[in-house]
């Protein structure tokens, strides 16, 4: 079964967040809060974990979209071509926000991702996700975990989250009431940005 903490956004306790550092060194899935819904997330560089994810997704690791949640854009070129002057632009007016960018992907991919020309990448304006992956040294793969098509009660109330995932992963963080609104998708790989998705995230920092 899962643990379940509590952590406030306004100032996440140390101690707490060493707690899920362990638990995804170890290979561990935890449950997080984000600037939108509740996100499953692993450490990118656990093979193990990768894999856990997928299977709970019922896809395969080769041909999942998962996001990489990076703590601030100098993470983002550790696995990103490197960008034109006008995307970094949008990149710092949208950062940290409620967006997932979509970028050419560079050789620095992890190897379960190679093939893939393209990486989502999120920095949720969140102080716990984004000490999470400062204190953890390296991006988490990330996957919201709200249903596609509708979306579900469960997606923002921690307690109820708890019970429906206690036995899928390892650690589930109480970081209050989430959202219900997904992130706001843009493909920046193609030199022209095109929204794939409208979410929680304006269009006006195009």
């Amino acid at each position: 079964m899962a643990q379940f903490i509590k952590l406030y956004p306004e100032n996440p306790n140390e101690k707490e967040i060493a707690k899920v550092i362990r638990v995804l060194r170890d290979g561990g899935l935890i449950i997080y809060p984000t600037d939108t819904v509740y996100g499953l997330g692993c450490d990118i560089t656990n093979t193990k974990a990768l894999e856990r994810i997928a299977k709970i997704k019922g896809i395969k690791l080769e041909k999942a979209n998962f996001s990489f949640v990076c703590h601030d854009l100098s993470n983002i070129s550790d696995y990103v071509k490197q960008i034109d002057t006008s995307t970094f632009k949008i990149l710092k007016r949208a950062l940290p926000g409620p967006y997932t960018f979509i970028l050419p992907g560079n050789n620095n991919l992890p190897k379960e991702f190679k093939k893939k020309t393209t990486v989502g990448i999120r920095v949720p304006d969140n102080n716990i996700a984004l000490e999470i992956v400062r204190q953890l040294g390296n991006p988490i793969v990330s996957t919201s975990i709200h249903d596609e098509d509708e979306v579900l009660e469960y997606s923002t109330d921690p307690e109820l989250i708890f019970e429906k995932w206690q036995n899928l992963v390892d650690l589930v963080i109480d970081g209050g009431y989430g959202d219900n609104e997904a992130s706001t998708i843009i493909d920046l790989s193609n030199g022209e940005p095109e929204v794939i998705r409208e979410g929680k995230g304006s269009l006006d920092v195009l």
